[in-house]
């Protein structure tokens, strides 16, 4: 049943709304989306943190990104036992399906989820009774790396050091799902990792040749 003793939260989100139905829906390029189907070219794994959402970022328009969004941006690894894979569901169905030329994994400085990670490691475990410390252990492993390369670091650069990290295991994993690693090896898909600084405002992207994450963007200019 609808609720409509709405508050101005609420009105501002349905205002947004009316707003989205005149810019994009009545458009022939989205009744064109509604009527033949979605054939994004790339599939983006995006933070759920409210700074960081990918439409407004990269500013694309509807139709454009494929968009799995979740805790700290993470990719399990391939897995067929009998939970519910809902972020490597996505994944199956964009690279098998829609058969997306680009994966990118975006991370950004400031993450929650890594925090969490670094400020109490022991909570991320796969028996962790926290659903968060749970999802975390996936990038488990990189704390440990970025751990061991800076042992003296106290935790906010850890933490930044870890947001970099666990977009590259999270491209490993990528690597782990057969469907991904059949049409990287073609030459028909390509990945990616990215990095976004929500403090200056920059956008980097890693390098395997250099091992490093280097600017996209040029710098603001004051």
């Amino acid at each position: 049943m609808c609720n409509c003793d709405h508050d101005d939260t609420l009105l501002g989100l349905i205002a947004g709304f009316e707003r989205f139905r005149e810019r994009y829906h009545d458009t022939p390029e989205y009744q064109c989306l509604v009527q033949d189907g979605q054939k994004p070219r790339v599939l983006l794994l995006a933070c759920s943190d409210s700074r960081v959402d990918p439409a407004i970022t990269l500013d694309v328009k509807p139709g454009e990104l494929f968009v799995i969004r979740n805790v700290a941006n993470l990719v399990p690894p391939y897995e067929t036992n009998s939970g519910q894979h809902g972020v490597s569901a996505a994944i199956e169905y964009a690279v098998s399906v829609l058969k997306v030329d680009h994966i990118i994994v975006k991370g950004h400085a400031k993450c929650g989820g890594i925090r969490a990670l670094v400020d109490n490691p022991e909570q991320a475990s796969i028996d962790s009774a926290s659903l968060i410390g749970r999802w975390m252990a996936i990038a488990k492993p990189a704390y440990e790396r970025a751990k061991s390369r800076h042992p003296d670091a106290d935790n906010d650069t850890l933490a930044a050091e870890l947001e970099k990290d666990s977009i590259l295991a999270s491209l490993d994993n990528l690597m782990t799902f057969p469907m991904v690693r059949e049409r990287v090896k073609s030459g028909d898909l390509k990945l990616h990792g990215w990095y976004f600084d929500i403090t200056n405002g920059t956008l980097r992207g890693w390098n395997p040749r250099t091992r490093r994450f280097e600017e996209l963007t040029a710098p603001i200019q004051d």
